[in-house]
């Protein structure tokens, strides 16, 4: 009796299971193969997976800005006497090491992290952490195809050149123990607000509607203007009648603009955020810019000098870069040439301003990038279109219908990365100079800084029996 009741619960059981898998089973089977269904799965699985072509696109593109560094560093180096040069050199490479530790550990977190002002960011990246990960992310509304650390790595190599662009200023007579203190301090003081504020998270400039595609606020006024203040507060260099200024190795500097104009493409094209038309279309442009100003540039020179010069067109060159840098993803192909030609009359002339008010920025840092991106950032309000780029809500430029609205935020944007980039250097290089840290000696500028700060020379044994060659 007890064996056909525990036989009869058994079956009960059983046949309770059998009708449990039936009813919830069956239709989760039917629900998996139906073919109307399936897909809508398999594409959600998809769309949170990273678009292999942009992330590709964006790795490239900041291999390519990375080059800009040492690219620089050849820039500025061809520019400067021979005792110097490694030094200059030093300095841009240099800075690959430091910001890219800082940007690790705080940096990226507090320009871009979600922060409780629109100035500076949070500490939800601090370390990077789990949400800066291989997915893909999104940041101020928009839908990025890519990895969250591929994005952080991009950021990092505009965060490693914008310092090092100071360098070009303050040649011959920094101390290179200042300027790693330096750099170090102005990453946080001047870069990452300025980042936080035109691309973080709820930044106040991105709210406020300023156009900004690649860096002429954040990167190139803020390093202008630093560099000038720098300059001024450093003092002028200690030359004496035998010392020849003019550059030491022009083939040197040309090299070094061929890989600045080459990574530039990165610089700009990469900051699409995607390797489709908009990323061509600020490649053209960047392009233009640079060939143009390029070629204005040695034609002033044709009618101021009389002859045109190997330096001038790599700075005009350069200048036609900085330029489009904030406009390139929101004009066309004829605002770039206006652009570019643009810079190359308004840089020509702002460089000669430095005999004029006799401040010694060495190798016209404040007149090509603060200037240039000045410019570059005005221009912007004059030629924006919608019609190139939805993100910009902000409207058209003034020159192409849309009004004095953009204008008046980008000349507002001007002035905000301007005050920033002067304050934050004058707190900063009047700590140094409190500290008496900042200037090499008299001595030590003559015996030149590769010598005097690395214990090295460029070019040994190299020098002339009168010794002019290092005078060079």
């Amino acid at each position: 009796m007890k064996n056909d009741c525990k036989s009869s619960n058994w079956h009960g059981t059983a046949l309770r299971a059998a009708l449990t898998v039936a009813t919830v089973g069956l239709p989760l089977l039917a629900w998996a193969q139906d073919p109307a269904t399936a897909p809508v799965v398999e594409a959600a699985v998809e769309a949170a997976k990273p678009d292999t072509g942009d992330t590709a696109w964006m790795m490239v593109s900041a291999a390519l800005v990375m080059l800009m560094t040492p690219g620089l560093a050849l820039f500025y180096g061809g520019m400067i006497r021979t005792k110097n040069v490694l030094n200059t050199l030093m300095q841009s490479f240099v800075a690959l090491s430091v910001i890219t530790i800082l940007w690790v550990v705080a940096g990226y977190s507090f320009a871009f992290a979600p922060g409780s002002t629109p100035f500076y960011g949070g500490t939800d990246y601090l370390m990077l952490g789990e949400k800066v990960n291989q997915n893909v992310f999104e940041l101020n509304g928009t839908k990025y195809t890519f990895p969250h650390q591929v994005f952080m790595m991009y950021q990092l190599m505009f965060a490693i050149i914008t310092p090092a662009l100071i360098s070009g200023a303050i040649a011959d007579r920094m101390k290179f123990g200042a300027y790693i203190a330096f750099i170090s301090i102005w990453h946080f003081l001047v870069y990452v607000p300025m980042a936080h504020m035109v691309w973080g998270q709820g930044g106040y400039l991105f709210g406020l509607g300023a156009l900004d595609f690649a860096g002429g606020l954040v990167v190139h006024i803020t390093s202008g203007v630093s560099a000038l203040v720098l300059a001024i507060m450093l003092g002028k260099r200690t030359l004496t009648p035998k010392d020849d200024t003019r550059p030491h190795n022009l083939p040197m500097t040309l090299i070094g603009t061929a890989l600045l104009w080459f990574g530039w493409f990165g610089f700009n094209a990469g900051s699409a955020g995607a390797s489709g038309g908009l990323a061509g279309s600020a490649f053209l442009v960047t392009h233009v810019a640079a060939a143009t100003a390029g070629i204005v540039w040695i034609i002033i020179e044709w009618f101021a000098i009389g002859k045109p010069t190997a330096l001038g067109f790599a700075t005009g060159a350069v200048a036609g870069l900085v330029a489009i840098t904030p406009a390139s993803g929101f004009v066309d192909v004829t605002a770039a040439l206006i652009i570019g030609a643009g810079v190359s009359f308004i840089s020509y002339f702002a460089i000669k301003l430095k005999s004029k008010f006799g401040y010694d920025d060495t190798l016209d840092v404040f007149g090509v990038h603060a200037i240039g991106g000045i410019w570059g950032a005005i221009a912007t309000g004059l030629f924006a279109k919608v019609s190139i780029n939805a993100a910009n809500t902000t409207g058209d430029g003034l020159l192409v219908g849309g009004g004095t609205k953009l204008i008046g935020i980008q000349l507002i944007s001007v002035l905000i990365a301007v005050v920033v980039a002067v304050v934050g250097t004058v707190l900063i290089a009047g700590l140094l100079k409190a500290m008496g840290i900042l200037r090499a000696t008299e001595k030590e500028e003559e015996i030149g800084l590769d010598q005097t700060q690395h214990g090295e020379e460029a070019y040994n044994g190299m020098e002339g029996a009168d010794g002019a060659f290092a005078n060079r």
